[in-house]
């Protein structure tokens, strides 16, 4: 491994945590493939209709519910999310679960999210991705994974989720389109392509308001990653959000989601372009500003701190509660064109047993961790702390 920063990649997700997404790809394709061979599982019964009472409407979640076999599992995991304060989760809905074959749907596992999401009182959300077989050339589907889109598939995949955005409006209102463009692995290890991805988003912006017309079409959020130019496994965010605008992405979605993770500095400190943490995110809204786009909204779509007692990443559990609560607090009081701010992430439908399973705020069996408590503390305004928590902006 090199020493200088970008010969370590630059950031979790071209170094440690660029293991995760494989294993949450495996998980995911090792889960949908059980389901096909489990006898089918009795329906839960729903709760009274609920609401969120919160004071901090920015809290958000992000879920992993699209991979549970139990219903009874998706039930209780919102429960807990209302109770402790969010309105909102983000959560995953591939392409592939619902579209096995040309226009024939199976809706199911995406039904029964959206019932207790509604059942609860939250609101959803989505990302949209991952591949069907049949979306992707004969001849390449051996070579591909299920982040391959070819250009040809672009038509396919807006006309589906058109679908999704007809079938769950009102739930589901906001939209996110793909997954961290600027990573080769989002794209199938091909070549990253600012001009690919926002002849995506031209590709579906008009099918979804159809569908949808108070739908919200979010840009995908980048992985925070100081990847130069020409490396093949990704590119420097700050540097594809130019090119993305340069491509002409402008007029062709409604909001930004982004994603911003603290590593081991706490939330006020200073944005740098070689620096990797949570004020990164400003330097992101100032290209947005730059071009125009100052005042469409934000959606913080995974953010948060790690406290695994051995990863170089992570911080104590006793930091990362209070760089938590310091972080919603500085969206709040220094970032108004932030929506919502959303914890990656609640809990795992299978344990990594490795450093991803401290970045849960729940157990595999829901005991709450500190920071879940913490949270619901914060959102429920039961906290006393005045406002002097932390300093002025600076950098």
């Amino acid at each position: 491994m090199k020493s200088n920063q970008r010969g370590m990649m630059g950031s979790m997700w071209t170094q440690s945590l660029r293991s995760l997404l494989p294993w949450f790809l495996r998980l995911s394709l090792g889960i949908f493939l059980f389901r096909g061979f489990a006898e089918p599982l009795t329906a839960v019964p729903l709760d009274p209709p609920q609401r969120v009472i919160t004071q901090k409407p920015q809290v958000c979640v992000h879920t992993r519910l699209i991979d549970e076999v139990y219903e009874g599992v998706i039930q209780r995991s919102l429960q807990m999310v209302r109770e402790m304060g969010a309105d909102t989760i983000v959560e995953f809905f591939p392409w592939a679960y619902a579209e096995p074959a040309k226009r024939q749907y199976d809706w199911s596992n995406f039904d029964r999210i959206v019932k207790h999401a509604r059942n609860q009182g939250l609101h959803i959300i989505a990302r949209m991705g991952l591949v069907p077989g049949w979306a992707r050339p004969e001849a390449e589907v051996a070579n591909s994974t299920l982040n391959t889109l070819p250009a040809e598939s672009y038509d396919d995949f807006a006309y589906f989720v058109s679908q999704f955005a007809g079938r769950y409006a009102g739930v589901i209102d906001q939209i996110i389109i793909w997954n961290e463009p600027n990573l080769a692995f989002e794209w199938g290890f091909q070549q990253v392509d600012p001009i690919g991805y926002v002849r995506l988003l031209q590709a579906v912006y008009e099918p979804i308001h159809a569908a949808n017309p108070n739908a919200k079409v979010l840009a995908a959020p980048l992985a925070p990653t100081l990847e130069p130019p020409g490396s093949p496994n990704g590119l420097n965010d700050l540097l594809y959000l130019e090119a993305l605008y340069e491509a002409g992405m402008q007029g062709h979605y409604d909001a930004m989601a982004m994603h911003t993770y603290g590593f081991t500095e706490p939330p006020e400190a200073p944005p740098s372009t070689t620096a990797l943490n949570f004020r990164r995110a400003e330097l992101l809204h100032e290209i947005m500003t730059r071009y125009g786009d100052g005042d469409l909204r934000v959606y913080i779509t995974e953010t948060g701190w790690n406290d695994h007692p051995r990863w170089t990443k992570a911080v104590r559990p006793s930091l990362r509660v209070q760089y938590t609560i310091d972080a919603f607090r500085w969206a709040e009081t220094y970032w108004p064109w932030a929506e919502k701010v959303c914890i990656w992430a609640f809990r795992y439908p299978a344990p990594t047993n490795n450093y991803p399973d401290n970045f849960t705020l729940v157990n595999g069996d829901f005991q709450p961790r500190p920071i879940y408590t913490a949270i619901q503390n914060f959102a429920l305004g039961r906290s006393t702390e005045e406002a002097l928590w932390l300093p002025a902006p600076s950098g």
